[in-house]
């Protein structure tokens, strides 16, 4: 079941605290950024936060699910979220702790050296 709109726009409103959220549909669910940063998902009306430390030591009651379809790796599962105050502190830590993605190469980009 692919993921509704409004429910990933709310969590996206709900975030609005924790910086410049953006979000993008990825194989009919989707991606979730943070200041251009991929910190969630959000597959099935679930929203999947990348597993930290720091998110462990937050919530050490929230449960760790695969990726429907990926059981390699696991995501924190976040049931609440109405609670922006948690969400918003949550996240944040969280993403300090996450990489920044690396730039892709894309073919068509790159340039040609001069002679």
């Amino acid at each position: 079941m692919a993921s509704n709109p409004e429910f990933v726009q709310y969590i996206a409103d709900q975030l609005s605290d924790a910086g410049h959220i953006t979000y993008r549909k990825m194989f009919g669910e989707y991606a979730l950024y943070c200041d251009g940063k991929i910190f969630a998902l959000v597959c099935d009306n679930q929203l999947l936060v990348k597993k930290t430390e720091i998110g462990r030591q937050i919530a050490p009651y929230l449960d760790l699910v695969p990726i429907p379809g990926y059981s390699e790796k696991k995501f924190f599962l976040i049931e609440d979220i109405d609670n922006k105050e948690f969400l918003t502190h949550f996240v944040l830590a969280s993403c300090r702790e996450l990489p920044m993605q690396k730039a892709r190469k894309h073919k068509n980009n790159k340039q040609k050296e001069r002679t």
